[in-house]
């Protein structure tokens, strides 16, 4: 069982799939969890949910790509819970086509929730990480941010760029004991899965060697043990929960 009472985490995009799934997790292993997103009715109906069973949560709704309401949301989730231990960037936003149509709001409208979000929430959360020299922050990517996906360019330069974002800071902010890794999912039974056709989907769950679709929940186990002190000496690593689908 992963214990994380007494710890804060702040998870953004967790009002629907694997970010509920997270912060119901996080919340269940004892953290205090702020919960971000932009529907402010599934957030409030998260933070009840989540106080339903005991736990503590905070609804923080924010835009992630706009740096200054990303440092609002810190600084509330540090003045009102007391701190920040654990960060989960989840936010993310998908705007797929063929790269010869893509326009170039699509491109820059990923490129500015999946990846400028993070970088914007972590500017402002590291800075209480690196006084309190402890910290865990874990970025979910996409196995798409290895091997590309068609129809994706965008999505996947994003995912990619997370990825080395992420070992970039963990070599920096190791010194400070603060541990940075990524959770890279495959198929997920989510509503952005819900979007790709069903005879596209039969075709990709083919490929799949476990059989099947993944559960947010599969990913939020993977982050709860990241964020837990089981993951003390691990950090820079890309984990990928797939299935096996990206072993080609």
């Amino acid at each position: 069982m992963i214990d994380l009472k007494g710890r804060i985490a702040l998870v953004t995009g967790s009002t629907r799939g694997i970010g509920r799934a997270i912060a119901s997790t996080l919340a269940q292993a004892g953290a205090k969890v702020a919960c971000n997103g932009r529907n402010e009715a599934l957030l409030q109906s998260l933070v009840e949910e989540i106080g339903g069973s005991g736990g503590e949560a905070l609804a923080l709704p924010c835009d992630v790509s706009d740096e200054g309401e990303a440092k609002r949301m810190v600084d509330r989730c540090i003045s009102e819970l007391g701190g920040i231990d654990i960060l989960v960037n989840n936010a993310g936003i998908t705007r797929d086509n063929l790269f010869v149509r893509m326009k170039s709001e699509e491109w820059e409208e990923v490129i500015a929730t999946n990846l400028t979000g993070p970088y914007n929430v972590m500017r402002a959360a590291v800075r209480r990480m690196m006084r309190q020299r402890e910290g865990a922050i874990i970025n979910i990517s996409s196995v798409t941010g290895r091997t590309g996906n068609p129809g994706q360019a965008n999505y996947s330069a994003a995912k990619g760029g997370l990825n080395g974002l992420s070992a970039t800071l963990a070599r920096e902010l190791a010194p400070r004991n603060i541990r940075v890794n990524v959770v890279a999912p495959g198929l997920i039974q989510t509503e952005m899965l819900g979007g790709v056709p069903e005879s596209a989907r039969e075709t990709l769950l083919s490929r799949v060697p476990l059989g099947r679709l993944g559960e947010p929940s599969d990913i939020a186990d993977m982050v709860a043990f990241l964020a837990s002190n089981r993951a003390k000496y691990i950090t820079g690593q890309i984990f990928v929960v797939d299935g096996g689908l990206s072993m080609g």
